[in-house]
């Protein structure tokens, strides 16, 4: 039987960093991620981890360290949030392309302004089109397990990509919860040492990054693209290999009662598992309710959500960010898209909440599955903000 250790989130994903024998962080602290990288260079300066530790100067230096160091054919980490990832946007585009397979923690944090450092999901939908892989974790476990399999993805030959890990600013990170942490053996089994597909050295010059002129940069982002689309077959080995291994399933999409369930709700995040409670209520009320959460963002898992999301008669998605000017979020944009053409096609409305750390609450969720249930059913209509103030 596993041993459970009370830890706070942030801690355990830096605990999994090291599990991971990273060789490099290059660390910029910004609220709510600082824990992460300041209990990484503990670890650090405690001979815990035999890695360089980089104290750069913003995130912006954080990510090119990252990127260099990674290029080099060291395994590369770090964490931001909010403004920091908007800071690191610049770098942020390149490590796909230049097939880097960098982990990014992500406390995920609203996007000023105005100013807040509460959680939603602003920040990580500024890189959404980025080329990362991206996904999401619910509660601290999946945050340390995910933080593993990130680079187990990442590093797959047939990928080589970054990732991103995301978990909720303060809702997750700053929470203490019972952890299984795997023992080191065990993480170095299931994660073997990388084995870039080139990498620089000063004994066999290269140059990477190199200009993209009209003739080749169409091409360049089409094969980022083409690797990222193709990566999901990595993603869902990798997660069938951690269940083998350590006994705890992931999935790109997971489901919550939905067997029979006339409403889905669709979510992303540890708003979650307040989701499932609803749905328990609801339930118990004789509401077919049921709840698909998205695992995985990028590459979006368009054929498993469209076959789960088909069975039911209304989709109620839940966004917590603005596209601003446009009539739905981007994971209604998503939905909307994958079932255009779908037959049959459930009714979906969009919702958005929990902006900048709005508390999401049971009730919020039970007064979107009855406004599901009654809304029109046009094919797209504008989002619904759900807990303004009138």
């Amino acid at each position: 039987m596993a041993k459970l250790v009370g830890m706070e989130v942030s801690l355990a994903v830096a605990e999994a960093a090291r599990l991971c024998d990273t060789d490099v962080v290059a660390a910029y602290p910004i609220t709510p991620q600082t824990h992460i990288v300041e209990h990484l260079s503990e670890l650090v300066a405690n001979g815990k981890l035999d890695a360089e530790y980089i104290p750069v100067e913003s995130e912006q230096s954080a990510m090119s360290s990252c990127i260099g160091a990674s290029a080099a054919g060291a395994r590369t980490f770090t964490a931001t949030s909010s403004q920091g990832l908007a800071l690191m946007n610049e770098m942020i585009f390149i490590a796909p392309v230049l097939r880097t397979p960098i982990v990014l923690a992500i406390a995920n944090r609203a996007l000023s302004a105005p100013i807040n450092i509460w959680n939603d999901h602003s920040d990580i939908m500024t890189i959404r089109d980025s080329g990362w892989i991206s996904l999401f974790a619910e509660n601290g476990q999946e945050a340390l397990d995910l933080t593993i399999l990130s680079f187990k993805i990442g590093e797959d030959p047939q990928v080589s990509l970054p990732v991103t890990m995301n978990i909720d600013g303060f809702t997750l990170s700053h929470f203490i919860e019972p952890i299984d942490i795997p023992s080191l053996e065990s993480v170095r089994s299931f994660l073997p040492p990388w084995k870039p597909l080139v990498k620089l050295d000063v004994s066999d010059p290269i140059s990477i990054g190199l200009l993209g002129t009209p003739e080749s940069y169409t091409e360049a982002r089409k094969a980022t693209d083409n690797v990222l689309v193709a990566s999901k077959t990595a993603v869902d080995k990798a997660f069938k290999e951690f269940k083998e291994r350590f006994g705890r399933e992931y999935k790109s999409v997971e489901t919550y009662r939905t067997e029979d369930a006339e409403t889905l709700l669709l979510t992303m995040g540890s708003i979650s598992e307040t989701a499932m409670t609803a749905v328990d209520e609801m339930r118990d009320k004789g509401v077919k309710a049921g709840l698909v959460r998205i695992r995985l963002w990028r590459p979006f898992p368009a054929e498993d959500l469209k076959e789960i999301l088909v069975k039911a008669k209304n989709v109620a998605v839940i966004d917590r960010h603005i596209m601003m000017g446009a009539p739905v979020g981007p994971v209604g944009a998503e939905v909307f898209s994958i079932l255009y053409n779908a037959n049959p096609r459930p009714k979906v409305k969009n919702f958005v909440l929990g902006l900048g750390g709005r508390d999401v609450t049971r009730d919020d969720f039970h007064l979107i599955v009855e406004k599901a249930k009654s809304a029109p059913a046009q094919d797209i209509e504008r989002y619904e903000l759900v807990g303004v103030w009138e």
